[in-house]
């Protein structure tokens, strides 16, 4: 197993399990909005027929992970809004505190 298969692992296995109240905190993770992207761009549109699993690659992507090759521009526009959103942070954070005494 290479280091591709446990990200994707734990990030996308483990969704389902962790408890409600904590959800939020998974969708606000900017690694997870990216790795959705990235496999719903990648895998999203393949039709190609798996024989282990029975299915395309396509519906096997949007059964096992709940990942939509429709719902990629979306993580495409949450991943750069992060982006900003941090670049704006730091903006303001630089101009209001001064930490220079003299």
């Amino acid at each position: 197993m290479n280091i591709d298969s446990i990200i994707m692992l734990l990030f996308f296995y483990f969704e389902q399990s962790i408890p409600i109240w904590w959800r939020w905190y998974y969708w606000a993770c900017p690694v997870a909005w990216t790795l959705y992207g990235l496999v719903g761009s990648q895998f999203g549109d393949l039709t190609e027929f798996m024989s282990e699993e029975r299915m395309t690659v396509k519906d096997f992507i949007e059964t096992s992970y709940g990942i939509e090759h429709d719902f990629i521009g979306v993580a495409a526009v949450v991943v750069a809004g992060i982006a900003v959103l941090f670049a704006f942070i730091f903006a303001v954070a630089i101009k209001t505190f001064n930490f220079q005494k003299r």
